[in-house]
């Protein structure tokens, strides 16, 4: 959006300025424009490789957050699976005394 807009008005100033202007200073008007519009570009790619980066950081930071609670779901899952089975220990136990 930044770089379309840049690109309209320096065309539209480089067209207004060739109006009533001699040939000198429309090559004039015409390297100032090429020279907006690489800066423009410079700067778009700038703010894209910025944006790509964050977006880089945001998903490896998701991915590390999304391992821990694995982890620990894992801890959980662990502890309860040896609650339970320490339980049905209990109760066969208690099944064969009674038996």
């Amino acid at each position: 959006m930044k770089l379309s807009t840049s690109v309209a008005v320096a065309l539209g100033i480089v067209a207004l300025a060739a109006c009533h202007k001699n040939p000198a200073d429309q090559q004039a008007a015409n390297v100032e424009s090429n020279y907006d519009n690489e800066a423009a570009n410079i700067q778009s790619n700038a703010d894209n490789e910025a944006q790509a980066i964050q977006n880089s950081a945001d998903n490896e930071a998701s991915a590390i957050k999304n391992e821990g609670e694995n982890k620990a779901a894992e801890i959980r899952n662990a502890a309860d699976n040896s609650s339970s089975n320490a339980a049905d220990n209990k109760t066969e136990k208690t099944d064969k005394k009674g038996k």
